[in-house]
């Protein structure tokens, strides 16, 4: 894990954003229909020096995606990235897997799902308003409970939101 840095300061540059699988899929499979929004997020973020923040669970579904979708090669290169600090992975802690058992339950007719809870957690647990996320369908729906919604990057394209 890269040395620590100042993941908390809200509302300038270097406040940080968490994310979830779908762009950074898209963002390492150049086929992929949001790969270029997807980078230009990841770009924007980096240049504004704002920690990316991974959750545990959604380092595995990318990881698992990233294989089957763009081979070893695709999956290594993600690693990779977490090891020379692009992306943070993050750990959960005991409240924030009891969070995602209310979440899940809560939104149980979607259903919201493990990968998309953790992100919610995470999200609430850090004070995080804003989701790096192509699931426009979940995650526009969610209520946090530190905001009163999540803002959703990249922002959908017309017709999708």
């Amino acid at each position: 894990m890269p040395e620590a840095r100042n993941f908390y300061a809200r509302g300038s540059a270097g406040s940080v954003i968490v994310c979830d699988t779908g762009p950074l899929v898209a963002a390492a499979i150049a086929t992929d229909p949001d790969y270029h929004r997807c980078v230009e997020l990841f770009t924007g973020l980096h240049l504004a020096n704002r920690p990316i923040i991974v959750p545990a669970p959604i380092v595995a579904e990318v990881g698992y995606l990233l294989e089957r979708y763009g081979g070893s090669r695709a999956e290594s290169q993600f690693l990779r990235s977490l090891a020379e600090g692009d992306f943070v992975p993050m750990e959960l802690t005991s409240g924030d897997y009891a969070r995602m058992a209310d979440l899940v339950d809560q939104y149980a007719d979607f259903p919201l799902g493990t990968s998309d809870a953790s992100v919610v957690a995470l999200a609430e647990r850090l004070d995080v308003p804003e989701v790096g996320t192509l699931d426009v369908r979940h995650f526009s729906v969610v209520r946090p409970k530190h905001a009163r919604t999540l803002t959703l990057l990249p922002e959908p394209p017309r017709g999708r939101r």
